[in-house]
């Protein structure tokens, strides 16, 4: 059986993130020109290696940083594959506080000393991390099963990447684990015959940024 990969390439740097705002679907406006730079010597990686040429989908999330990021590097990825959009593959959702600024957002919403709580949303009409972590891994689970015993590329968000240590890699989703994703960087997850006779994900690459170097 064809092993199935996944590979999550999260966004360049964001606009909301230079002006300091909480980027949700209101707040997001797409790639800062950094963002677009980072996102081009991806592209232009890509394009020299080869690595991603069989890949036979492209997916982004509905979020405009991350749309535009796959759409620099579509021309790179499978021979120019189309970009289709999954919301699942969206950051987690921050209701009101959208657009915020960080500032303000954290005297509102997390003022000190505070506690935080996976299963309490983060703002009203925001998502929980606990709830953010069960979207994002049906949503790989079901890009699996989809486009199984094929490779599929999918232009995120740092909480998506995080999602997937949980959904395919099996951590709690209260975890004390913490890293950093690079903007542009690609993880992958490789979905394959395991010493048990069954099949089971394994890690083969994480926050390779080697573009950017």
């Amino acid at each position: 059986m064809a092993e199935t990969r996944l590979v999550l390439i999260r966004h360049g740097e964001a606009q909301c993130h230079v002006e300091q705002r909480v980027g949700g679907p209101k707040g997001c406006t797409g790639l800062s020109d950094e963002g677009r730079r980072q996102a081009a010597l991806l592209r232009d990686r890509l394009a020299r290696t080869g690595e991603l040429s069989g890949a036979q989908a492209l997916y982004s999330s509905t979020l405009p940083r991350a749309v535009e990021t796959a759409e620099i590097i579509a021309s790179a990825v499978g021979g120019g594959l189309a970009v289709k959009q999954e919301a699942d593959l969206s950051e987690i959702d921050p209701g009101m506080a959208d657009g915020m600024p960080w500032e303000r957002f954290r005297e509102e919403y997390m003022p000190e000393p505070y506690q935080w709580d996976a299963f309490r949303p983060m703002a009203p009409g925001a998502e929980s991390w606990a709830s953010f972590m069960a979207r994002v891994g049906a949503g790989l689970q079901e890009l699996a099963r989809r486009h199984a015993g094929e490779t599929v590329v999918a232009a995120c968000h740092g909480g998506v990447i995080e999602g997937a240590w949980v959904a395919l890699g099996q951590l709690p989703i209260v975890s004390h684990f913490e890293h950093d994703v690079w903007n542009t960087s690609i993880t992958e997850w490789v979905l394959r015959p395991s010493r048990r006779g069954t099949e089971a994900w394994a890690l083969t690459r994480f926050n390779d940024s080697a573009h950017l170097l």
